[in-house]
């Protein structure tokens, strides 16, 4: 279904995102506030391109929001990319959880 494979993205999107410590370092500041590129690209010792393209990457699984102003380009958390985030890895804890149940059952039927 095409639904399903536009999900699929969006997770392969959201995950590919939050598996680099850099790119969750840039998550957890931009919740706590907003910074700008440049702000964010002063905290890290890797070049101001780098820096903007671990923001695209953020800002395209909508863990983050970029906006212009002025000359500077402000990055905030959106807070509904994370808990998105957090709704998916429920519902993996909820099937590991489902499992664990099923072989304590087995094992106690056993």
């Amino acid at each position: 279904m095409v639904v399903d494979q536009l999900r699929e993205t969006e997770t392969d999107r959201l995950f590919q995102a939050l598996a680099d410590s850099t790119r969750r370092d840039i998550i957890r500041r931009v919740t706590g506030g907003e910074y700008s590129v440049s702000g964010l690209a002063a905290l890290y010792a890797m070049s101001f391109a780098a820096v903007q393209k671990h923001v695209a990457v953020l800002e395209r699984a909508s863990l983050v929001t970029k906006e212009k102003r002025g000359r500077e380009q402000i990055v905030r958390g959106n807070h509904e990319g994370v808990q998105e985030a957090r709704r998916l890895l429920d519902e993996y804890e909820q099937i590991w959880r489902q499992r664990a149940d099923r072989i304590a059952r087995i094992l106690t039927e056993g």
